[in-house]
Formats: structure tokens, sequence, C-alpha cells
């Protein structure tokens, strides 16, 4: 009996960016943008929670999207992708929050972030 391994290599590639001064705004601002769904999935998370003993996932929050950039006008220039990503980056930082409690690790709660903690797209 032969046992056939496959291996999965994931990449990973960084770019230098050498934006202009308008990119560079614009990227901030995106950057910006961003952060502030960040936060308030995290509080829209921790309000239902406590208020209300229900749990919202991270594919709860992507189906409101269209309505927030329908809203909010000033999201309408980020594209889908990168606002989903943002609500997978919470998903991923509450999951590794219940593994450690499971595991009875020393938890973290997932935290808000501020402007210099919340720096990559």
């Amino acid at each position: 009996m032969t046992q056939i391994q496959t291996t999965t290599h994931l990449k990973t590639f960084r770019y230098r960016l050498r934006p202009t001064k308008a990119q560079e705004v614009a990227l901030l601002e995106q950057l910006r943008l961003c952060r502030g769904l960040y936060n308030a999935a995290l509080q829209e998370r921790r309000d239902a929670y406590r208020k209300a003993g229900k749990t919202v996932t991270g594919y709860d929050q992507m189906k409101y999207l269209t309505e927030i950039k329908a809203a909010l006008p000033e999201y309408a220039g980020i594209y889908s992708q990168v606002l989903q990503d943002v609500l997978k980056r919470l998903e991923k930082a509450f999951k590794a929050f219940f593994r450690r409690v499971k595991a009875g690790q020393t938890p973290g709660y997932p935290r808000f972030k501020g402007a210099g903690w919340y720096d990559s797209i």
C-alpha cells in the first residue's frame, strides 16, 4: 500500500507601494473607513449579545454591506471584497477568541482598533 502525500503551500506576497500624494490620501481614507466598519461590526456583535443574548456572525453582517454602501456614499468607492475581508478578519478574531476559551487559555476578547492598529487592507 502506498501513501500519497499532498502538500498545500500558501504564499504571501508583500508589495511596497510608492503612491502619489493623492493616492496616499485615498488609501488612508479607505483604511479609515475599513477601520470604522471593523469597529462598528464589533460593536454590533457586542450589543447583540449583551442586549438579546444573540450571536451575530460575519456572514450575517456581510448581508448588509449593500445597504451600508447605499446609505453611506463614502463606502461606495471601496470594493465589496475589501469590505467582506474586514468582516472576515473580525470573524477570525472571534474564532480565535472562542478557541482559546475552549482550550482554557487566556482568551483576549477582540478589541476596537485605533488609527495605528489597523494598517492593512
